[in-house]
């Protein structure tokens, strides 16, 4: 099976004093192995690595697939506005044993579906990893067209997966009509309906504070079980609607963490920490919902 499916789990990236926090996230790392999950993803979103320096960057890719060892695959984030930058760290990621890349459609830029295929194109044409192309239009400002994508998929065999960040579910079939790229959910809130249509797993921020819960829903639905995936969603949803509600991730899973003890509640800015408020919101939530 591809090294895209199950339960992906965009790590954060913790930090202390201004620095990567190595050793929470060695600990973070074994606590989502221990729980199940089929693989890390490391410098995407979720791991803040649109603030990460290029030596942050590589570092952390190379520190989590260090600590993975030969237990779950790592997918390295490609996250980069820049064409030369984004092949650079793909290429990094391959030279340092990272399984797969997922590569972000260029942010701030707004370049049109003929730029969106050159640079992803260019990403796929130097680095011999499987691929998986990321469409999140709301941060970004661009989206990948269902032309474009059947586009880069039919030229580059190693373009295999997409991160569905759209926020719909309407467009799914589609993509899966014209291609045979897996779909995988790219927003914990959609990934029961979006895997029942037939997206092949889930990249997935909450899995940083409830990796078993997530595992149970996508295992359940690999197995066909859609009573058991409706109770592990049923489960999970109470937590994660309010959660994800509350501000822009990473912000509330990485404070959510903090609240756990499993990282310092540091943020790189433009990013800052919750509002007292917020924060108040947050710590009731947890004790309501107190998901593995």
């Amino acid at each position: 099976m591809t090294v895209f499916a199950g339960t992906l789990t965009a790590l954060i990236t913790p930090f202390r004093d201004g620095e990567v926090d190595q050793a929470a996230l060695a600990e973070h790392v074994a606590r989502q192995i221990d729980a199940g999950v089929d693989g890390l993803i490391a410098a995407s979103t979720t791991g803040e690595a649109a603030t990460l320096t290029q030596r942050e960057h590589d570092a952390v890719v190379e520190g989590v697939v260090a600590l993975a060892g030969e237990r779950v695959p790592v997918i390295a984030g490609v996250i980069s506005n820049s064409t030369a930058e984004a092949v650079r760290q793909a290429q990094h990621a391959a030279g340092c044993g990272a399984a797969g890349v997922l590569v972000i459609t260029p942010y701030y830029n707004m370049p049109t579906q003929e730029g969106l295929f050159r640079h992803l194109s260019a990403v796929a044409a130097k680095v011999d990893l499987p691929m998986s192309l990321y469409n999140l239009p709301q941060r970004c400002g661009v989206e990948l067209s269902v032309a474009t994508i059947r586009r880069l998929w039919e030229m580059h065999p190693n373009i295999v997966a997409i991160k569905h960040g759209t926020g719909r579910c309407e467009d799914v079939p589609e993509i899966m009509q014209v291609t045979r790229i897996a779909v995988l959910s790219g927003s914990d809130l959609l990934t029961l309906p979006l895997m029942s249509m037939g997206a092949v797993g889930a990249v997935s921020a909450l899995a940083n504070l409830a990796p078993r819960a997530v595992v149970r829903l996508t295992q359940a639905l690999h197995a066909g079980d859609l009573s058991a995936a409706r109770d592990a969603n049923g489960a999970m949803y109470p937590l994660a609607r309010p959660l994800f509600a509350l501000a822009d991730n990473p912000l509330p899973i990485k404070t959510a963490l903090a609240l756990r003890g499993w990282c310092a509640e540091e943020f790189r800015l433009p990013l800052c920490p919750l509002a007292a408020e917020q924060r108040q919101r947050l710590e009731h939530l947890l004790l309501e919902f107190p998901l593995e």
